[in-house]
């Protein structure tokens, strides 16, 4: 594996934010985050589900309390105060020159590890030619023969069992993201083009897959809170756009909760998703780019 930090990266001048600054920023960030932390925890509340965000707070375990909370970017640093002494604690920050700064020194080896690999499946992903013929099979692989069905006495499917078999075996398979292809039914499995396995789940991971891109949020908030809740919320509300697009392309009716299928058995739904897909892997590139630089000046501080 090549060392992803050899060549020296670009970095930001610094910057110090005063009290105003980052209280306005933070609260900015707590009001983007809400509208969809606030529904996830009435649903709670209420014992309800949602089949299509409830998946941003179940699959991937960052809690709503720590999305909303705001950390500032890599390169920013607090200006001292008593507010900012209260929010802003070592030892992740350090008091130096009258400003809260992020201390590198505090990161463990364990955790400056994780995100060497992080940075590593991040370039990798980035290195690799995108596809975009994938056209949302995953979904409809997972019901191939009514194997599992998640969401059943939730949503129905939107085609008898007996079409949605057809259709996953006359048109093809080409899943490249291991945390999808494991869900697939048994049956369903040999029909994927490219051989997945465990222990090489990252191998295939490529920009075009709308669950690579769905994981950039994983991995900005495994990398918290060093890398900066404003990246944090970009690839968070891409995830989220991301698994709209993914559960309309899929064999389920969610019509009841405003949902409108992006029918990829026809000719029109499949322009429809590759269209989409292509711009959100627009998004992805960028947000994919700014996460690297901001590991990358994360693991060469302290």
């Amino acid at each position: 594996m090549s060392d992803p930090l050899a060549a020296a990266p670009h970095f930001e001048l610094p910057a110090v934010l005063s009290t105003s600054a980052w209280q306005a920023r933070a609260a900015v960030h707590r009001d983007r985050i809400r509208p969809y932390t606030d529904p996830w925890r009435a649903r709670r509340a209420r014992g309800e589900s949602h089949p299509v965000h409830d998946f941003l707070f179940q699959y991937y375990r960052y809690s709503a309390g720590k999305l909303e909370s705001w950390h500032p970017a890599p390169h920013e640093a607090i200006a001292d105060s008593a507010a900012a002494r209260e929010r802003f604690r070592e030892p992740v920050y350090r008091l130096e020159d009258a400003a809260w700064r992020r201390d590198g020194r505090a990161i463990s080896a364990s955790k400056r590890e994780a995100m060497a690999e992080v940075l590593h499946i991040l370039h990798a992903t980035r290195e690799r030619p995108a596809h975009f013929g994938c056209y949302g099979m995953h979904e409809w692989a997972m019901v191939y023969g009514g194997h599992d069905v998640r969401h059943a006495g939730v949503v129905p499917l939107r085609l008898p069992q007996a079409e949605i078999d057809v259709v996953v075996e006359n048109r093809p398979v080409a899943c490249s993201h291991f945390d999808a292809f494991r869900f697939f039914a048994p049956a369903a499995q040999p029909m994927n083009r490219l051989p997945l396995a465990w222990a090489t789940r990252y191998d295939a991971e490529q920009p075009g897959c709308i669950h690579a891109n769905m994981d950039l949020y994983r991995w900005v908030y495994s990398c918290m809170p060093w890398v900066g809740s404003d990246l944090l919320a970009d690839c968070f509300e891409l995830a989220l756009a991301l698994r709209d697009l993914d559960m309309q392309a899929g064999p389920y009716d969610l019509r009841a909760f405003g949902v409108e299928p992006v029918p990829i058995e026809t000719p029109a739904g499949r322009d429809e998703y590759q269209r989409r897909q292509r711009a959100l892997a627009a998004r992805a590139a960028v947000l994919r780019s700014a996460l690297i630089g901001a590991i990358e000046r994360t693991l060469s501080s302290g």
